[in-house]
């Protein structure tokens, strides 16, 4: 998980139209990570239909949202709510170590939102900063594929 320990890790990102956000346990990422090692990013993906059903298979299957404190997606014309939420739990965890990662485009002004809220404690990366192979990666795909899902559902 890198040199420092997070207590706490949260997602955020964006599918045209759509904003999600996940937050999870470092904890719950250990029993979490066996069970989404397939996932990849949609656009890496071959059959792009095939991939998503076996996505939606595993999610039900292996229960995954249930490692989640919180998992939601919203409407992209939603994403204040989404920030408040994220920002409500910063509020709530300020003695925690808290790991974010946002949406590239997005960064910048999520960035500042979290210093107002004195996010000394809080890292900040962006989308594109991830590692492949590391388990921060590899669980943001969870969010990732959600979005995928949804954004096709419509």
């Amino acid at each position: 998980m890198g040199a420092r320990e997070f207590d706490y890790y949260i997602f955020i990102d964006y599918s045209e139209n759509l904003i999600g956000y996940s937050i999870i346990d470092k904890n719950k990422i250990k029993e979490l990570l066996p069970k989404i090692s397939r996932f990849r990013h949609y656009r890496e993906a071959g059959d792009r239909k095939l991939y998503l059903k076996n996505v939606k298979k595993t999610f039900k299957r292996d229960d995954i949202k249930s490692s989640f404190l919180r998992l939601k997606v919203k409407e992209m014309h939603k994403n204040m709510e989404i920030y408040l939420d994220v920002l409500e739990f910063l509020k709530k965890h300020e003695n925690c170590i808290i790991f974010i990662s946002v949406d590239n485009r997005q960064y910048p002004s999520f960035r500042k939102m979290v210093n107002i809220v004195d996010g000394k404690d809080v890292v900040v990366k962006q989308e594109d900063e991830l590692i492949k192979g590391t388990p921060e990666y590899q669980v943001s795909l969870v969010l990732d594929n959600l979005l995928n899902i949804a954004r096709l559902k419509k």
